[in-house]
């Protein structure tokens, strides 16, 4: 996860997320992150095989008429049981 303040642009940490994810001591598996600057969230995905490829998700916000936290949520719980 990288988190930033709230005044930041999602678009400033997706770099950074990156290249922590590229140091995935187990290049066969794909590794899963989270950005968040405690109003928007977007979650990325990496694989590193033949090439490099990240896939990132629409982004989540608090400011929708229905509160996407909930969505968040019930991804990171998803993640958690391909995880385990």
């Amino acid at each position: 996860m990288e988190s930033k303040r709230s005044s930041f642009s999602l678009a400033k940490a997706i770099p950074q997320a990156l290249t922590y994810m590229l140091a995935n001591p187990q290049p066969e598996h794909p590794i899963y992150s989270l950005v968040m600057n405690g109003e928007e969230f977007q979650f990325m995905k990496l694989i590193k095989q033949d090439k490099l490829m990240y896939a990132l998700s629409d982004r989540f916000t608090l400011y929708r008429r229905e509160n996407e936290l909930y969505k968040v949520v019930n991804i990171l719980k998803k993640l958690g049981q391909i995880l385990i």
